[in-house]
């Protein structure tokens, strides 16, 4: 093997030396560059993309607090007026009943006048029924010497007390 031989050692050394630092200068001058720009210009895209997660993280628990805070208001606002049309119902209600009260309240008083009335010319129809009746007994027994006018006179007395 021509690697193994012991008077190529030298130039071997030198060819494997000169390899080596012209790779290392390529290396250290071309490519690690690179490769440091690019894992540099890959950093700054990952940071990038995190703060920009992390903005919209903000606005996204931002816009939560919104919407729970409207949803709050909302729903207060639709309690409050829950309890406005209730009291306005409320007040409708017991309106219509007093008036209904009020409606009946005639109506009793409106039908007792009637009663009254009716109670009045029964009775006074009773009075002149019993005059006539009075008249008719007194004509059947014979007594001709009452007249109707004392008939009437004792109907009055005895109405009176």
């Amino acid at each position: 093997m021509p690697q193994l031989d012991s008077s190529t050692f030298t130039s071997q050394l030198f060819w494997l030396i000169v390899c080596f630092f012209s790779m290392l200068f390529i290396m250290s001058h071309f490519i690690a560059p690179k490769i440091a720009d690019i894992l540099e210009q890959r950093q700054r895209k990952i940071d990038g993309y995190l703060n920009k997660a992390q903005n919209l993280r903000q606005e996204a628990e931002e816009s939560l607090k919104k919407y729970q805070a409207a949803l709050a208001e909302a729903t207060a606002e639709a309690n409050k007026s829950l309890a406005e049309t209730q009291t306005e119902l409320n007040a409708y209600i017991q309106k219509k009943q007093d008036e209904l009260a009020a409606k009946l309240q005639k109506k009793i008083a409106a039908g007792e006048a009637e009663i009254a009335r009716s109670k009045e010319t029964a009775m006074a129809g009773v009075k002149d029924m019993s005059e006539e009746l009075a008249q008719a007994v007194i004509a059947k027994i014979g007594l001709n010497s009452i007249s109707a006018k004392d008939i009437k006179e004792a109907v009055k007395t005895v109405k009176a007390e």
